[in-house]
């Protein structure tokens, strides 16, 4: 149900105001007439105290029909960039998005948001793009969720791709949702692995379920877009190929005002190590026993010439490190060439953050931790024997 207001008959008495238990109900400062807000329950309390009867209830308008899945066609990425520059994911997207297309023989499109952003497209060609959808407007000069849903929603009614992926950051996550909202379609967030049936042209979607405990597959049969976000890192950035050129489109679509507005950027400034995107990653567990060991770690990252320090959530949550150095499902995603595992017993949730390294290393005294499943090269042994040795030989 949805509640109708006959600005006619209303006279600005107020008395629905007074009544309505979720504030739903607002009168205007020009002439007092009532307009309503998302608040609204359309529960009717305000239909009832009503003098003149300018309130009503009617059936809600009908969510639109999704369209037929056949219909649809193309994989997107959205080439996230802020100001101006092209971030990671988007190359690392590219390059799953590449592989999936041509399994399902289709055009490979990337979605370009912002303002003044032309230098972004070739870049796009180079690692896999045929298409670009440019959209350059003002209103997305800053990024906020409106206006980038907004415009998304848009190209996605006038080109109907069949697979949208988006970069599970705080911009992939703050408007695509909203998108999946707009488009009548289903999203799964966070995916460690895509993959599709040629046959059915449905997506299958991983991604850690019920803590991490399992990993599910997620597909949407009966809706298009099939729309899925992927944390950075999950996937490697393919080799950009030079001269590469494509088909470029700039949208114009029509963007109203945003509700919120950015009125200053401040970039934080941090003291950490930028974990995510380190080459060499030296990470701590439960089993360091407590943050003052993590100085041992720092002297082996040191001796390797400047690696990362990372930590297993435990060793977050018991207060020993910051949550900066974080790897995991609810830390960060990382891809370096080389990850020592010291202490940490790999939990999956651990696991789905780094496994996709190039190779790793475990030191860990229990045989069975889950952690030598997923390693390269396992060391059984005491963290605080084997690790001082690997320094001592690094620096001889």
């Amino acid at each position: 149900m949805a509640l109708n207001i006959d600005l006619d008959l209303c006279t600005g008495c107020g008395a629905c105001v007074a009544v309505c238990p979720f504030c739903a109900l607002t009168q205007r400062a020009s002439d007092g007439k009532v307009e309503v807000n998302e608040a609204c329950t359309a529960c009717g309390a305000c239909v009832e105290v009503c003098p003149v009867g300018a309130l009503s209830l009617a059936a809600a308008p009908a969510a639109p029909a999704a369209a037929a899945p056949g219909a649809f066609r193309g994989l997107w990425v959205v080439a996230e960039q802020r100001r101006g520059r092209l971030q990671e994911v988007a190359f690392e997207l590219l390059g799953k998005g590449r592989d999936l297309a041509d399994q399902l023989g289709v055009r490979l499109g990337a979605v370009l948001l912002g303002y003044g952003v032309g230098d972004c497209v070739a870049p796009l060609f180079e690692h896999g793009a045929d298409r670009v959808y440019v959209v350059d407007h003002p209103a997305l000069e800053a990024y906020t969720s409106e206006p980038y849903a907004e415009a998304m929603s848009e190209l996605i009614r006038r080109h109907k791709p069949e697979i949208v992926l988006a970069g599970a950051t705080s911009i992939g996550r703050g408007f695509i949702a909203r998108v999946a909202i707009q488009v009548n379609t289903g999203l799964t967030a966070d995916c460690t692995e895509l993959a599709v049936d040629p046959e059915t042209r449905q997506l299958l979607q991983t991604r850690p379920a019920f803590g991490g405990n399992i990993l599910a597959t997620i597909l949407c049969p009966n809706h298009r877009p099939q729309m899925a976000t992927v944390r950075p890192k999950v996937f490697a950035r393919p080799a950009p190929e030079a001269g590469r050129t494509g088909e470029r489109l700039d949208e114009t679509v029509e963007l109203k005002a945003p509700v919120v507005r950015v009125l200053e950027t401040v970039n934080a400034m941090q003291n950490e190590v930028n974990v995510a995107g380190a080459e060499f990653i030296v990470t701590g567990g439960r089993g360091l026993g407590g943050a003052e060991n993590f100085k041992l770690l720092a002297e082996l990252a040191d001796a390797l010439g400047g690696a990362a320090v990372g930590a297993s959530r435990a060793a977050v949550d018991a207060g020993w490190i910051s949550s900066f150095h974080q790897v995991g499902q609810t830390g960060k995603t990382v891809r370096p060439k080389i990850y020592i595992a010291c202490g940490v017993s790999g939990q999956i949730q651990h696991l789905v953050g780094m496994s996709s390294s190039d190779t790793i290393i475990a030191i860990n005294k229990d045989p069975a931790a889950p952690i030598f499943a997923v390693a390269d090269i396992g060391i059984v042994g005491d963290l605080f024997e084997v690790v001082p040795e690997l320094i001592k030989a690094l620096r001889q």
